[in-house]
């Protein structure tokens, strides 16, 4: 690895519908980095949903586990922990010369393609949001902090 690639990346992407802008539980801006909950702006983007808000059931989450594992394995990339919840999925992958954003697009095009094979009520509709979240990791206490937090810290808070 040079020295400009990072240890890892930190990816999150969500299911559609389930963090809106204006969220209570807190949202981030393209940018401009988190931001407060507006309930109005958050009420405003439900009201624009074309379908309904679906969940990942415990096939799909375990579909979506495997597939990246599949994925991460055949392009040969580390893949540190996966923990697709209900609303959400985390990854955290060493993916050399590779940048974030494609590496997430890549995961959740599998993920989309596995769990519409699987379970019939996620076809001809969106699966995920648009985009996600990745950011780098640089440094191994950080890189230990955020796999700890995807294999664990989740399931501490209570959040699925």
């Amino acid at each position: 690895m040079d020295d400009l690639a990072p240890l890892a990346y930190f990816i999150t992407w969500t299911v559609y519908g389930t963090h809106l802008q204006g969220d209570e539980l807190g949202w981030r801006k393209y940018g401009q980095g988190h931001k407060a909950p507006q309930p109005r702006l958050r009420n405003w983007h439900e009201r624009r949903l074309k379908f309904p808000i679906l969940l990942l059931d415990n096939i799909s989450r375990k579909s979506c586990d495997e597939v990246i594992g599949k994925h991460c394995e055949i392009r040969n990339w580390k893949l540190w922990a996966v923990n697709a919840r209900t609303t959400h999925v985390h990854v955290v992958v060493t993916a050399i010369a590779y940048k974030g954003n494609i590496v997430r697009d890549q995961l959740k095009a599998n993920c989309t393609r596995s769990i519409r094979e699987v379970v019939a009520k996620f076809r001809d509709r969106p699966l995920w949001t648009e985009g996600g979240d990745w950011s780098c990791i640089n440094a191994e206490d950080e890189l230990h902090d955020v796999i700890e937090y995807v294999r664990e810290a989740q399931d501490r808070k209570g959040c699925e």
